[in-house]
């Protein structure tokens, strides 16, 4: 791997993405009109207040796991990947320089999604309003790196999207999110022990319960940084030149 041409892959992928003002659209205008509609749905309730912030890491998961898988398997079958990796680039390069350009927009989407929520839905945050910040930048890297690993899997886009129901939804079922995972059943529970997006919800619960900044999130933030650091080694092994 090489820090310069790794700078150079997420220069390409970042302008790609600013002339193509519907994905930008789909990474930071449809989370914010997620929030929106269920703070509208639950006004003068205190469900808003439960929900909100679990579900403000879960939508930029979605969101960045359906962009990047899709945008990388554009890159190949598109032949722009083969042609890269016919130049001293490698595949690290190749995966570490998408991770920046959507870590960069990850970052992004986090400020403006959690702005909204908190200044203009009035979501009730306990801890510090930067704290929520940066476990939805992480929930929004978790989606992106399993975004890219699950891009090796797919042979055309439409696959790729068909991946987001095998990858995604048995996570959000067992989360939390719907049912508390210490009520869950004894295998499921194991099961949610598992999945990154558990501790992704479990994060997010802290910061809206507890005032103390820092440490109560450090596990389940650990935790989701190796799930990243995890998806992108494993995406770099199964990353294919063409598809056939």
């Amino acid at each position: 791997m090489n820090v310069h041409r790794t700078v150079v892959t997420a220069g390409r992928v970042l302008a790609q993405l600013r002339a193509d003002h519907r994905t930008i659209a789909l990474m930071l205008v449809v989370p914010c009109v997620l929030i929106g509609l269920l703070a509208w749905i639950f006004q003068d309730t205190p469900v808003f207040d439960a929900l909100g912030a679990p579900l403000l890491g879960v939508f930029p998961f979605v969101v960045m796991f359906i962009v990047t898988s899709v945008a990388t398997l554009r890159e190949r079958t598109s032949g722009t990947l083969e042609r890269l990796l016919t130049t001293p680039m490698g595949k690290g390069d190749f995966m570490l320089g998408y991770a920046l350009a959507f870590g960069v927009m990850a970052v992004l989407q986090a400020l403006v999604a959690t702005g909204f929520a908190v200044w203009v839905c009035g979501l009730d945050v306990a801890g510090p309003v930067w704290q929520l910040v940066v476990v939805a930048v992480l929930d929004a890297l978790l989606g992106s790196a399993l975004g890219l690993l699950a891009s090796g899997f797919a042979r055309t886009e439409f696959q790729a999207v068909q991946f987001m129901p095998a990858f995604v939804l048995p996570q959000f079922l067992l989360c939390g999110l719907l049912v508390a995972r210490d009520r869950l059943p004894d295998v499921l529970h194991v099961v949610s022990d598992v999945l990154p997006l558990s501790y992704a919800v479990d994060a997010m619960k802290v910061v809206t319960t507890s005032a103390s900044p820092g440490q109560d999130v450090t596990a389940d933030a650990t935790v989701i940084v190796g799930w990243v650091v995890a998806s992108l080694v494993l995406g770099s092994l199964t990353l294919r030149r063409r598809t056939a």
